[in-house]
């Protein structure tokens, strides 16, 4: 790992950091920069050196919350769903001017390797009120310390259908032009299934937070976008509990776990002039975080011999671990 004072303010991309990523296992995918292997999982550049700033400068709080995936596992509506949540009493649901409305979930639920220590900044994190809400796509193995041993804050992951993830993952990549345009979906299919990929193997990173999970529950809580999708309102509330905000008999009466699911469903969300035409503060298009949202949508992607491909892979990789149940 190159030296400390290579994330306090001097250049990205310093000579030590130039030469500590060329040390790393290298691949160049079909994306338009190679990644590089850094502790099991795959990073650009760029996005390593974040996440090596964030390791070294990001300090936990007791109260923090974290959103935690894979790429395009359902974190746009996770995020939706825990800021309103979490946040409900400052921002009644029903509020014309609820921020949910004016602002991506993004935005209000910022990564903190991608957006808040990205290109070498070292943000100003004690101005963020509390409870802070933040998320991270790094696997389990390479979060900071104060997150995994001297912190009680609380990790929510979402998991999906790692062929579901890859079609969705692979529209993104398309939509936000992060791919060699002579690339193939079979190319990118055939390195998704290697663990080539954004903060790849996808199989590694489910497992470490599940079993996280399983030694730690009441720090960890393990969500299935398909069980998410199939009922909601079950896993909403499994959150609230989670997160040590239960909805009270009088909002259980008043209809407030309906009216969050509607504030933050797809169909909402995703009509809104924010998501529609608006750009991130990470100069994202909004309109990249939707597609479709969808359980079982590979199938209308993948030839029958690559979804067979995968789930078995899937089989493999979590076989004995309880995720199959």
């Amino acid at each position: 790992m190159p030296s400390s004072k290579l994330f306090d303010g001097q250049e990205l991309l310093s000579q030590e950091c130039q030469d500590f990523i060329s040390s790393l296992p290298k691949e160049k995918s079909i994306t338009l920069q190679p990644l590089y292997q850094y502790q099991g999982f795959w990073h650009n550049d760029r996005c390593l050196l974040a996440l090596i700033s964030t390791q070294k400068h990001f300090e936990a709080q007791d109260s923090d919350v974290f959103v935690v995936s894979n790429p395009k596992c359902g974190t746009t509506w996770l995020k939706s769903l825990t800021f309103a949540l979490l946040y409900r009493k400052q921002h009644p649901v029903t509020a014309q001017n609820h921020p949910l409305l004016s602002s991506n979930a993004h935005d209000l639920v910022p990564y903190i390797d991608m957006n808040l220590f990205y290109d070498n900044k070292i943000p100003d994190m004690e101005s963020f009120p509390s409870p802070r809400l933040l998320a991270t796509h790094m696997p389990y193995v390479s979060l900071p310390d104060s997150i995994k041993n001297s912190s009680k804050c609380k990790l929510v992951y979402v998991s999906r259908d790692p062929k579901d993830a890859f079609v969705s993952l692979w529209h993104h990549g398309c939509n936000a032009g992060l791919h060699d345009l002579n690339s193939s979906m079979e190319e990118a299919f055939e390195d998704y299934c290697k663990g080539i990929s954004f903060y790849g193997p996808i199989w590694d990173h489910v497992l470490q937070y599940w079993n996280q999970s399983l030694l730690n529950p009441q720090t960890t809580l393990f969500l299935k976008y398909e069980d998410m999708k199939a009922h909601p309102a079950l896993h909403l509330r499994r959150l609230a509990d989670f997160l040590g905000c239960p909805f009270s008999a009088e909002e259980e009466e008043s209809g407030v776990v309906d009216q969050i699911l509607n504030l933050c469903s797809f169909d909402h969300l995703i009509g809104l002039q924010v998501n529609k035409t608006g750009v991130s503060k990470w100069g994202v298009d909004n309109n990249v975080f939707f597609r479709r949202g969808q359980v079982g949508d590979a199938k209308n992607y993948l030839s029958e011999e690559m979804i067979k491909k995968i789930d078995g892979i899937t089989r493999d990789r979590f076989s004995g671990s309880g995720l199959l149940s």
